[in-house]
C-alpha cells in the first residue's frame, strides 16, 4: 500500500518544499461505525517550527493532534490503509485527488487549484475572552491571586465566556434604554450575574442596574459582599421568591436553570414588564410530566422512560417559546453549553419584535401540541 501512495507523498513533500501546501482532506470512511467521517490536515507553525495539525472530525466531537512532516506521512498512510478511501491534496499549484479501491488499488486525478492563497498557519483560532482578569473572578474562586484560572473552574470560566458571547449578540437585536435594567432570577452564586455586570459596565461602558433574585439568604449575603469588594455599585442581590419580586421596569430578564415552574414565573415577570429581552435556560421540567402521569400516550417514542422525559422537556420548552411568540417576541432555542458539562443545556431566548403576529395561529399550535400529548394546561398559561 505504501508504494501505491508514493505519488501522494511526493506531492506533499514537493508542495511543502515549494511552500504551496494548503491542506489535505481524508474522506469516504471504510466503516461508518468508526464515527469518523473526515480528517483535515493543515500546516501550522508550532514553537517556530513547521508542523501539521490533524483535525479528527468525529460525529460527536473534534480531536486535534500535531505531527512533523515524516510522522504525518506515516499517519496518512495508516489512515488510507485502514480507515479512508479518498484523499484530496490542495496546493496553490493544483489539486490532487486520490482514490483507494476496495482491493487497495490507488488512482490519481489532477485538477486546477481550488485555492489562490494559503490558510493561516497559527496553531489555534484565537478565541475572544470576554471575562478578562477581574476581581470578581478571584473572589468567586475562579482564578487565583495572579489571575490564573483554577483548573477545576476551567469549565465554569468557559461557560462565562460563552454566556457573554451570547449576550453580546442578543443586545444588538433589541432597543434598550440609556440605563439598562437587568433582573437575573435564580442567580445562585452569581457567577454569570457578576460576569454580565463587569462586561457591560467595565468593558462596554453601558449604564446598567443589575438585580439578582435568589431565595437562599446566605448566597445573597455572600454575593452582596463580593459586589461591595469589587465596587460594583449598581449590582444588588435580593433574597425572595421569584413570584414575590415586583418590578415594572425590566429591559432584560434572565433565568438560568431556575427549577421547574420557576422558569415560567420568571418568563411571566418578563412578559408583565414588557422586557425587550428574555433569556432562559430551563431546568427540571416536572409540571407537564406530572400532569400526564398515568395517561396512555400513542407515540411509540413515549414507551420508554428516558425518551418520555426528554420528549416532555422539548414539549414544555416549545410551548414556552410559542407563548413568547404570541406575545410579540422572536424566539430562538439552541444549545448553551456542551453536553459533557450538563444535559440541561438548552437556552430559550425571546427578543421583542415589531412584527404583526397571527395570535390565533400560534394559539392553535399550542392547542394542537397539548391535545397530542394529553396536556390540560401549561403552567405559564395559567399565570397569564
Amino acid at each position: 500500500m505504501k508504494e501505491n501512495l508514493q505519488e501522494l507523498f511526493k506531492a506533499i513533500q514537493n508542495s511543502v518544499k515549494e511552500d504551496t501546501f494548503v491542506k489535505l482532506t481524508l474522506s469516504k470512511p471504510l466503516r461508518k461505525s468508526d464515527a469518523l467521517p473526515n480528517v483535515y490536515i493543515r500546516p501550522i507553525v508550532l514553537k517556530g517550527e513547521l508542523s501539521f495539525q490533524f483535525l479528527y472530525r468525529y460525529s460527536t466531537n473534534d480531536q486535534v493532534k500535531n505531527y512533523d512532516l515524516n510522522e504525518s506521512i506515516e499517519i496518512i498512510e495508516e489512515l488510507l490503509s485502514e480507515k479512508f478511501r479518498a484523499a484530496s491534496l490542495f496546493t496553490l499549484s493544483n489539486d490532487l485527488l486520490v482514490f483507494v479501491s476496495k482491493k487497495k488499488k490507488v488512482s490519481y486525478k489532477k485538477t486546477h487549484p481550488s485555492f489562490k492563497n494559503k490558510l493561516p498557519d497559527i496553531h489555534d483560532k484565537q478565541k475572544i475572552k470576554r471575562a478578562e482578569n477581574s476581581a470578581y473572578l478571584f473572589h468567586l474562586g475562579i482564578t487565583d491571586k495572579d489571575g490564573n484560572v483554577i483548573p477545576k473552574m476551567a469549565d465554569k470560566y468557559r461557560q462565562i465566556n460563552k454566556y457573554l458571547e451570547i449576550i453580546e449578540v442578543q443586545l444588538k437585536s433589541v432597543k434598550l434604554s440609556k440605563k439598562i435594567n437587568i433582573v437575573d432570577m435564580g442567580s445562585g452564586k452569581g457567577y454569570l450575574t457578576f460576569a454580565l455586570y463587569d462586561y457591560l459596565v467595565n468593558q462596554k461602558g453601558h449604564a446598567v442596574n443589575v438585580t439578582g433574585i435568589e431565595l437562599r439568604e446566605n448566597l445573597v449575603k455572600y454575593c452582596n459582599e463580593i459586589a461591595k469588594k469589587c465596587a460594583f455599585t449598581e449590582l444588588y442581590f435580593v433574597a425572595k421568591p421569584i413570584q414575590e419580586y415586583e418590578n415594572e421596569k425590566i429591559d432584560i430578564l434572565i433565568a438560568l436553570h431556575a427549577c421547574d415552574t420557576a422558569t415560567d414565573d420568571a418568563i411571566f415577570k418578563g412578559l408583565s414588564a414588557n422586557a425587550e429581552l428574555i433569556i432562559c435556560a430551563p431546568c427540571c421540567h416536572k409540571q407537564i410530566r406530572q400532569q400526564v402521569k398515568g395517561k396512555e400516550q400513542e407515540s411509540p417514542l413515549l414507551k420508554y422512560g428516558i425518551f418520555k422525559e426528554r420528549q416532555f422537556e422539548m414539549v414544555t420548552d416549545t410551548i414556552r417559546a410559542l407563548i413568547l411568540e404570541k406575545h410579540q417576541y422572536n424566539t430562538k432555542v439552541f444549545e448553551f453549553i456542551s453536553n459533557e458539562h450538563t444535559r440541561k443545556n438548552v437556552m430559550l431566548i425571546g427578543s421583542k419584535s415589531s412584527k404583526n403576529i397571527d395570535k390565533e395561529k400560534v394559539s392553535l399550535k399550542i392547542d394542537e401540541l397539548k391535545k397530542a400529548y394529553q396536556i390540560e394546561e401549561h403552567y405559564l398559561e395559567s399565570l397569564l
